[in-house]
């Protein structure tokens, strides 16, 4: 059942919209064809995208008046559009590829996958992830061969028998590679694929701008979304525009253990492995999530970092916050819902339309 939610937010252009973003690759550090996509498509609402020097975008979403809620500051909220991936490390005598992970996953999560390896002459090759003993007619310890990286290796979909052979496809050393996302939205709701961390934020945050420009509404302080391409691998968002006072990382939320959120639900955070976040600003989305109807759950987050703790760390004088989409099985085959991600975009609007405070 659809949750209920003031105002209405476009369901169908979110889950358009993240559709188009789990389809773009996008490893840290390789988010160029990715910043393109957000750039057309906020240019098709109205906003237009500043981009840093990292390669981080940033969307200013203008008060009513010059000045006005200057008092307050600006609000930033941030998400990432950069993934996980890997990176060609080697390429071995069987001109098989060797890789070296990009952000922190678990190796047995890509045992399998599909991938794409992007040369930098702008090729792309197919290829799976594989154990180095991935048969077992053939290797009687390939069960219990552990999977860490000096044990995994990339089979290219090409007619390569040694390192020669791959070398002259223009596959190097420092290429890219991408997961297949395997994205699959069900007509029940369900969402699951890789990379909805963080790209089901970024699409609330789509969700927002398409309200703002079919309703003509501006909030009553300056907002920048920051649109980062480096969290995965932990300086996201460390440098962010000096105007910003309270920040908002729009991140997933993570599930299992003792946690309370589900796949329905936005998850707030109150401390992650960086410590606590603005214990006002949480109380205040907690709040908010309460009088809006948006089933939420308040959670801790015992190794998870975010766009905000990096600005933090890098010297901004914010106060902070995060809250996200309950995603089930984080840096693995996700999932959510798109009840989740509908909150997430109510919530926060409901926040940036609240009154600055001085």
């Amino acid at each position: 059942m659809n949750v209920p939610l003031n105002p209405q937010l476009n369901r169908e252009y979110m889950l358009a919209m993240l559709d188009k973003l789990l389809n773009t690759p996008s490893p840290s550090g390789f988010c160029m064809r990715i910043m393109a996509l957000v750039r057309e498509e906020a240019g098709k609402l109205g906003f237009e995208v500043e981009m840093t020097p990292k390669g981080n975008g940033i969307i200013t979403i203008p008060a009513p008046a010059p000045g006005n809620g200057a008092a307050g500051g600006t609000l930033g909220l941030s998400a990432h559009v950069d993934t996980l991936g890997a990176m060609v490390r080697a390429v071995k005598p069987s001109g098989m590829i060797r890789f070296t992970p990009i952000g922190g996953y678990a190796m047995q999560t890509v045992e399998g996958e599909y991938c794409l390896i992007h040369t930098r002459d702008g090729r792309a090759y197919e290829g799976t992830v594989l154990s180095t003993k991935p048969s077992v007619h053939v290797h009687s310890d390939a069960r219990d061969w552990k999977r860490d990286e000096e044990n995994m290796e990339i089979r290219i979909d090409e007619a390569v028998s040694s390192k020669e052979d791959t070398l002259k496809l223009g596959i190097q050393v420092g290429d890219i590679i991408s997961w297949d996302p395997r994205a699959r939205m069900l007509p029940n709701g369900w969402i699951k694929s890789r990379h909805l961390d963080d790209k089901a934020s970024v699409a609330a945050l789509f969700g927002i701008l398409e309200w703002l420009k079919r309703t003509g509404t501006r909030p009553p302080r300056p907002v920048k979304l920051v649109l980062s391409t480096y969290e995965e691998v932990g300086h996201g968002a460390s440098h962010i525009p000096e105007d910003i006072t309270e920040m908002i990382a729009v991140d997933m939320g993570a599930l299992g253990d003792d946690l309370s959120a589900t796949e329905r639900d936005v998850s707030i955070c109150a401390k992650d492995s960086s410590g606590p976040y603005d214990y006002g600003m949480t109380s205040r989305l907690i709040e908010l999530a309460k009088r809006e109807g948006v089933p939420h759950a308040v959670d801790i987050y015992p190794h998870y970092g975010s766009d905000a703790s990096a600005a933090l760390r890098g010297g901004s004088n914010i106060r902070a916050a995060l809250i996200g989409p309950g995603v089930h099985a984080s840096h693995g085959m996700e999932r959510t819902h798109a009840d989740a991600i509908a909150g997430t975009a109510a919530l926060l609007l409901a926040y940036m339309l609240e009154p600055a405070e001085g």
